[in-house]
């Protein structure tokens, strides 16, 4: 165990500083909330305002005790790694703990309903209802949409809504494909519709789940004291995502803010990164919870999408930057890969990060807040958007008043017809340049800069 390294670090979602056993209360809620999370280590014997090391006295006799405590206090039981790790002259006790696979647990004197915690930042927040029992799905592989609705016939999953949605795809779709989406379901030797299958395409989806629907704002300056345009998107998921889409859209066309001493640029949001974090709004949210929809806020200077939901148990906001992704609810996430919405491969949160770096803009930020999950997208550029020679090249060759064709653009920069629409796609997204034209097939579709 490296503990210059931990005592490096800040607390948070795995990590907590105690300078001492003296309240075994908060210690022990620090080590349920662990196992039904992320993990995480404890650390005893440091402060975490100053990072004082200050040891412990009798570091063998605290690690007895500490393993007693967890041994005594916590249901299901739970074992722990308790070491004793020197530094310098003194003694600290690190309690290392992983994610369990029996969670969720809770701490025996308080009860299940009120002693299950999981870890929110470096906070312990305490689990509801709907919390505790994601915790239990995910220890046998289920999602919560995948549940069957029982009371329900198939007939509740409109399947002129559900072929309408696939009708850009260019992919007939037949009954049989609502079971092998997981839309429909066999329960007691009759089939029924799935939550997922409610969500969706539900008949009367909202009467079922009233919060499964997405709230936009668009607020005067960088907080919520004025909003100035809002909308309840209460349709079909599908088509709740691009309105959303065009919402924020239309609220972050680009332009500048003018201050009394300075001048900041502001630019509209990369279309993939808000694309992305509006499908992983919808994707991951967590339906059981009830009070608040998912909600998109555009501010002067950011964009927020949060959804209801924390991380999966075993994740961390370090997790997804590097490209690990666990669905939440399967079958919409089954769903919208077959419509081309998502990708099932953790590739998502690394393409966003790419498209706000092309835009120079700074990374999305990934929070935490009470029991939701954030997303936030800044729209002020921190840095001149990256660009090779070759976007260059396209850039200065589109600015022609006539346009440019993908052909001509293709000769200019010595690379083959594909590859310079892969750069064209990436130079669109990034609001570079704009194609005009009646469609991708027209013959007369030209290329332009758009600055």
């Amino acid at each position: 165990m490296d503990l210059s390294d931990i005592l490096k670090r800040p607390e948070g979602k795995t990590l907590e500083f105690k300078r001492d056993a003296s309240s075994p209360k908060p210690l022990l809620r620090t080590v349920v909330a662990f196992a039904n999370s992320a993990g995480g280590h404890l650390v005893i014997g440091a402060n975490d305002a100053d990072r004082a090391v200050v040891g412990v006295s009798e570091p063998r006799l605290l690690e007895e005790r500490v393993a007693n405590l967890i041994a005594d206090a916590i249901e299901p039981r739970l074992l722990a790694e308790i070491e004793v790790v020197p530094w310098r002259d003194r003694h600290l006790v690190v309690v290392e703990v992983h994610p369990s696979a029996l969670r969720p647990h809770h701490l025996r004197a308080e009860g299940a309903a009120g002693g299950t915690y999981v870890r929110l930042g470096s906070t312990n927040r305490k689990a509801d209802a709907a919390l505790a029992s994601e915790l239990g799905r995910r220890t046998v592989l289920a999602s919560y949409d995948e549940q069957p609705v029982p009371d329900l016939s198939y007939e509740a999953v409109d399947f002129a809504a559900f072929s309408q949605s696939f009708a850009d795809a260019e992919r007939p779709v037949r009954r049989e494909h609502l079971r092998s989406l997981g839309l429909i379901a066999k329960h007691e030797r009759r089939m029924v519709p799935t939550i997922g299958g409610v969500i969706l395409y539900g008949v009367d989806r909202l009467d079922r789940f009233p919060d499964a629907w997405i709230q936009v704002g668009r607020f005067a300056g960088s907080d919520r004291s004025e909003i100035v345009d809002r909308a309840e998107l209460r349709g079909l998921p599908v088509i709740a995502l691009d309105q959303a889409l065009t919402f924020v859209e239309r609220n972050t066309r680009r332009g500048a803010e003018i201050g009394r001493l300075v001048r900041r640029d502001r630019i509209e949001v990369p279309p993939v990164a808000l694309r992305e974090a509006l499908v992983n709004a919808v994707v991951h949210a967590d339906y059981a919870q009830r009070g608040a929809p998912i909600r998109v806020a555009v501010f002067d200077d950011r964009v927020e999408v949060e959804n209801p939901g924390i991380l999966l148990p075993g994740l961390t906001v370090e997790d997804l930057r590097e490209g690990v992704s666990r669905l939440r609810n399967r079958v919409i996430g089954r769903v919208f890969s077959e419509l081309g919405l998502a990708e099932q491969w953790g590739s998502g949160i690394q393409r966003m990060t790419s498209a706000c770096a092309s835009a120079g803009l700074p990374a999305p930020e990934f929070t935490e807040v009470g029991l939701r999950f954030r997303v936030t997208i800044r729209t002020i550029p921190v840095a001149t958007p990256s660009r090779d020679d070759l976007d260059q090249m396209i850039v200065d060759y589109v600015a022609d008043p006539k346009g440019r064709s993908t052909a001509e653009i293709a000769v200019h920069i010595g690379l083959t017809t594909r590859a310079t629409q892969h750069r064209l796609g990436r130079l669109k997204e990034n609001g570079v340049v704009v194609a005009i034209g009646s469609g991708p097939r027209d013959p007369r579709r030209r290329w332009h800069a758009t600055r």
